[in-house]
């Protein structure tokens, strides 16, 4: 069945060539057939004209009029002869094999043409003054000639219609303008041959009325390039994804970074290399004043309101802390582009690119100013909430720290400064870098009001000082030789960890240091002077230890403490309150102290003093993976999620 199948499609592939021969043989007979009509009625013209010339005198004709038309009536046949040799040349040579040869062709068969038609104007005219002679003869003569020299003077205008020689031989420049355009690749540089060769083109379909379509040409094919030369950078997501589709700038983030360095690719590369060789291309056109017309429809074709469209939209989302780093980096972005875009989209025809890319910077310096001078406020909206239950550095507190550090590393604040500078100067007011540096100290002022704000909430004040000893250690030690520490000052730090010792001596006081005192002396002497000791009162005071013991570290054994050195200093703090007393007492009652031995359990000690250190050695460790040691914001998510960034710091304030 294989075989045979194959047979018929060799039958159906032969028949079509031989359709094709066919067709191709009848052109060529007609086209031989027009050729020897024409040269037959030259020769009848070139014979009459000689026998007028000899017989002109016999009719009372001047020898200056039969000057006047013979002159132009011979170079009519010469010229018709040449046009039908550019003709044959223009027909069959291939316009790729020498480009400018080929021009050249089309260029002296539309000067032959001109003269043809001209030539053919005088003839006429002569020959029509000439048609009033008595002789029947001459005039049959005379209006065979007309005749004649008529139908060659339309020669011009066949040749310019749809699908005559001349507009066929413009087509194929016009494909093969195409061809040449399409392979000068977006990072390619042209070479002078090519450039010279396309130049010429241009010219030439200038020449004959081909401007649209000489534009058109150019606009799809490099715009076609250009998106060729996109295809491996996957910008699906400049399209895809709609404002409705992310709650937060985090959701985003990613395509965000992408498009800084999508949108410099393209600018600096792409568009840069397009404009070069569009302003070469059209160098020398009688119409190169539209030159960036094409240049501003390559751009827009190829997809750079695509690009303005994405930036547009990420101004438009929802205001949020971590959209304002994000709004810098494309301001940062923007603005090492716009050298670039000034130089490219200058004049009226890029006008529409003009006014996207200022509107999208507009909304950039907006959304970034909106969202700063509003931070301290959206801090101060999360005093509301409530603090963590186990005592541990809220996320607000964690997020904020960060948050300003990274906002005065170099180049956020450079950048935040240029923003706001450019924003006062839009709204007519004077800028002074001290008003940021202003609103950075509001925002932790505000934060060291929450931090006191959620202490009180804690109703056990051994929690309440637990809380804020460890969010003013966070604060003292991950701010100190930080920008953020500079920016707040030295006495500012430590008076952090001032605070911090304070508290921590509440802490100890309102729990672990009530220990000791259940293990006094009181009572333990049977009578006054001797030295019988009630071991009745021994175990007693012992039982009331470990369950005050108990109930602390049951309670404690939820809170965690932020800091690995932190964590090693308070359980030291704790080991020297409890366990010398502890110890002592064990060692000094031993003897009236019965060691896990008899099966009640009011006899026996619960904890040595071993176990008992171990046990508060293992105090007070965080949740697996809740602090972090990253100092970015953008790397936030270890220790942060995306729903408290997104809700705890934006323009809509959290539920208490």
């Amino acid at each position: 069945m294989d075989d045979i199948e194959k047979i018929k499609a060799t039958r159906e592939l032969l028949k079509c060539s031989i359709e094709k021969s066919r067709k191709l043989g009848v052109e060529i007979s007609e086209r031989c057939w027009r050729l020897e009509s024409c040269e037959q009625r030259l020769d009848f013209l070139s014979f009459s004209l000689r026998d007028l010339s000899c017989k002109c005198t016999l009719y009372t004709m001047s020898t200056h009029d039969v000057d006047r038309v013979i002159g132009p009536a011979s170079s009519v046949v010469m010229i018709f002869n040449v046009i039908c040799g550019f003709e044959k040349s223009l027909s069959t040579d291939d316009v790729s094999d020498d480009v400018l040869a080929y021009l050249t062709t089309v260029k002296r068969m539309e000067e032959a043409l001109c003269l043809l038609t001209n030539n053919c104007k005088l003839v006429v005219s002569w020959l029509d003054t000439s048609s009033c002679c008595d002789s029947s003869w001459y005039v049959r003569k005379v209006n065979k000639c007309l005749s004649i020299v008529r139908g060659l003077q339309g020669t011009e205008e066949r040749f310019r219609a749809n699908g005559g020689v001349l507009m066929i031989a413009l087509d194929k420049v016009e494909i093969e303008f195409a061809s040449m355009l399409r392979g000068i690749t977006p990072l390619s540089v042209a070479l002078p041959d090519v450039i010279r060769n396309v130049q010429g083109v241009v010219e030439r379909l200038s020449v004959n009325g081909r401007v649209e379509k000489c534009m058109s040409v150019y606009v799809e094919v490099r715009s076609l390039n250009m998106r060729k030369a996109l295809e491996g950078f996957d910008l699906d997501y400049l399209e895809e994804i709609s404002l409705t589709e992310f709650d937060s700038v985090l959701s985003v983030e990613h395509y965000i970074d992408q498009w800084d360095k999508h949108l410099e690719f393209v600018v600096k590369y792409l568009l840069d290399t397009e404009h070069r060789l569009c302003v070469e291309v059209f160098r020398k056109a009688a119409f190169k004043d539209r030159c960036m017309e094409c240049f501003a429809r390559v751009a827009v074709q190829s997809g750079i309101h695509s690009f303005i469209k994405f930036g547009n939209m990420i101004t438009e989302g929802k205001k949020e802390a971590i959209k304002l780093l994000k709004l810098l980096n494309m301001f940062g972005s923007l603005n090492k582009l716009r050298s670039d875009f000034n130089r490219l989209f200058s004049g009226s025809a890029c006008g529409e690119i003009q006014t996207q890319t200022r509107d999208l910077i507009k909304n950039v310096v907006n959304g970034t100013c909106e969202i700063f001078w509003e931070l301290s406020l959206q801090v101060e909206l999360q005093r509301t909430t409530s603090p963590p239950v186990d005592g541990s550095v809220p996320g607000l507190v964690n997020f904020v720290v960060e948050y300003c550090n990274q906002l005065l590393e170099d180049e956020y604040w450079s950048t935040l400064i240029q923003v706001v500078e450019i924003h006062q100067g839009w709204n007519h007011e004077s800028f002074e870098k001290g008003l940021l540096l202003n609103e950075m100290q509001n925002i932790v002022t505000a934060l060291g009001l929450n931090i006191e704000t959620w202490a009180k909430r804690h109703e056990d004040a051994s929690l309440s000082s637990f809380f804020l000893m460890n969010n003013h250690w966070y604060l003292c030690k991950y701010t100190r030789g930080t920008k953020l520490g500079e920016l707040m000052g030295n006495e500012w730090v430590t008076g952090h960890e001032e605070y911090m010792e304070y508290c921590e001596t509440i802490y100890l006081k309102e729990s672990w240091e009530k220990l000791p005192a259940l293990l006094n002396e009181e009572g333990l002497v049977l009578f006054p002077g001797g030295r019988a000791i009630d071991r009745q009162v021994v175990k007693k005071k012992l039982k009331e230890f470990t369950e005050a013991f108990d109930e602390i570290y049951k309670k404690q054994s939820n809170w965690e403490l932020c800091d690995k050195g932190l964590r090693w200093r308070v359980r030291q703090l704790v080991l020297h309150v409890v366990l010398p007393s502890y110890s002592s007492y064990l060692e000094k009652y031993a003897s009236s102290i019965v060691f896990e031995v008899t099966s009640t359990a009011d006899q026996r000690v619960k904890y040595t003093a071993k176990t008992l250190g171990n046990m508060i050695t293992c105090l007070f460790e965080p949740t697996v993976g809740k602090y972090g040691n990253s100092t970015k914001c953008t790397e936030l998510s270890d220790k942060v999620n995306s729903s408290f960034v997104t809700n705890q710091l934006s323009s809509t304030p959290a539920a208490a």
